[in-house]
């Protein structure tokens, strides 16, 4: 990947016809790519952890954990790179389509990197398959790192002859799981990275996070929404297990789009990997700007867990939702089905009618084109500046139209102040505080979204005494 280069990609998008016109790899600045490879189980996502700041891998005690490419931006001394972590290469299962989509990706990664930090584990010596992998690095022109983990045990001295047999030239042991070594590797990586150009302080960046039940067309959309085949697609539900994050700016725009592991109920949950799975996805959500909510339009209803989600990421974390109806293409209901999702929506408006709808199709591309500019559209709603003066006018004129009252008293707002952006906080200093409740905060709720048309956007009001 040559540096300080933009990948425009432009689309022609299904019925549309809607053009993208410059999706970018990140706008200002493309980092050097430091890539972790080695088998499965050896602590590559320990590491990852121990030196990413936002990104997490999920560590459990099963082979073949980590499937899709885990990256995060960290930032060492005077010098910034993209940490990457991938999928074990295993050797000795079955070439089936997961193994094989999970070494497809290592070596994808291996190709564009600038430097590969190869692990093993200090603990058992070198295996036939670390030097399998260690004969295809040395004919790659990438500066490789060997790394070996777990060299506070007692018998990695009687492997140290082992490793050095591998032919590279940088070594370093490590113990991931107890954090030692790592300055090591920091220092090892930023001596080899190229001399970088400064970075321009970079804009607010839309974190948007992919969000839904198992199976209902995340990692395509996100395929999508990326230009390339960022997270494994199969049908399988369970696919895909950590978050996934991919940096595009649509323009001017800096996005960092996530995909996330299905989310089923809690009582369905029997592997404890897939609780794992679950926390890490609600984590994501709690991070994010906007949650894009992946509905089967096909199910004709919105499951419990569907209106979980929604409650959860727009009520409950004051997150932006807007709710995509996948698999257009699909839908084979009936008038009466179609009738049964519209009452469902009808029945629960109190909170969906808040929010942005959009029925696409992963597979045709249906309205895939308007994702993006959607995106934009209520990020900028999200980050919208109100006046003191303009709020305190706006809800005094509401109250001379329709006065409110508690037990005959009158409600009075002397001046409304906005505390903070994205999500909307409102302070209303008011006569008595205790006089306005939920009712009554929906009330200037509406009026807010009406004339500012908020959709998708969460707002909360705090209320004051004079």
């Amino acid at each position: 990947m040559a540096s300080g280069k933009f990948n425009f990609k432009i689309f022609s998008w299904d019925n549309n016809l809607y053009r993208i016109a410059g999706i970018k790899q990140m706008n200002k600045y493309i980092w050097p790519q430091v890539v972790l490879v080695g088998r499965t189980n050896v602590g590559k996502s320990t590491l990852f952890n121990r030196i990413a700041k936002d990104a997490k891998s999920i560590v459990f005690d099963r082979e073949g954990v980590t499937r899709d490419l885990i990256k995060d931006i960290v930032y060492w001394q005077d010098k910034s790179f993209e940490l990457i972590d991938s999928g074990g290469i295993g050797f000795e299962k079955k070439d089936d389509f997961m193994n094989k989509e999970i070494r497809k990706r290592a070596e994808q990664a291996i190709e564009s990197a600038h430097i590969i930090l190869f692990m093993c584990d200090g603990a058992i010596g070198v295996l036939p398959e670390d030097r399998y992998l260690a004969n295809l690095l040395h004919k790659k022109r990438n500066n490789t790192v060997l790394v070996v983990n777990k060299s506070d045990t007692r018998t990695f001295t009687e492997h140290e002859h082992e490793f050095a047999q591998l032919g590279f030239n940088y070594i370093i042991p490590i113990s991931s799981l107890h954090g030692k070594g790592i300055a090591d590797i920091l220092e090892t990586i930023v001596h080899l990275l190229p001399a970088q150009a400064i970075i321009e302080e970079e804009k607010p960046t839309c974190k948007v996070v992919l969000l839904g039940k198992p199976n209902v067309g995340k990692s395509s959309l996100l395929n999508i929404l990326v230009a390339e085949e960022r997270s494994i697609v199969s049908d399988v539900p369970g696919t895909t297990r950590e978050p996934v994050h991919e940096r595009i700016t649509f323009y001017q725009q800096d996005i960092l789009l996530t995909d996330t592991a299905g989310v089923r109920k809690k009582s369905a949950i029997e592997d404890p990997l897939e609780t794992l799975m679950t926390k890490s996805t609600l984590q994501a959500v709690k991070q994010a700007d906007i949650i894009l909510l992946m509905v089967d339009a096909n199910e004709g209803q919105l499951s419990d867990q569907e209106l979980k989600l929604i409650f959860y990421a727009f009520e409950s974390e004051h997150k932006a939702v807007i709710i995509l109806f996948n698999k257009q293409d699909l839908l084979t209901l009936n008038e009466y089905g179609q009738q049964k999702l519209s009452d469902d929506l009808e029945k629960y408006k109190f909170v969906v009618s808040k929010v942005e709808k959009l029925s696409i199709s992963c597979i045709t591309k249906q309205n895939c084109g308007k994702i993006l500019p959607l995106i934009n559209t209520v990020y900028k709603r999200l980050l919208q500046q109100f006046t003191i003066e303009d709020l305190t006018i706006l809800f005094k004129n509401a109250l001379e139209r329709t006065p409110l009252f508690w037990n005959k008293n009158k409600l009075i707002v002397y001046r409304a102040q906005q505390i903070k952006s994205s999500p909307q906080i409102i302070a209303l200093y008011v006569n008595s505080p205790e006089w306005f409740g939920d009712s009554q905060k929906a009330f200037f709720e509406n009026v807010l979204r009406k004339e500012y048309k908020l959709t998708s956007v969460p707002i909360k009001f705090v209320i004051r005494k004079r």
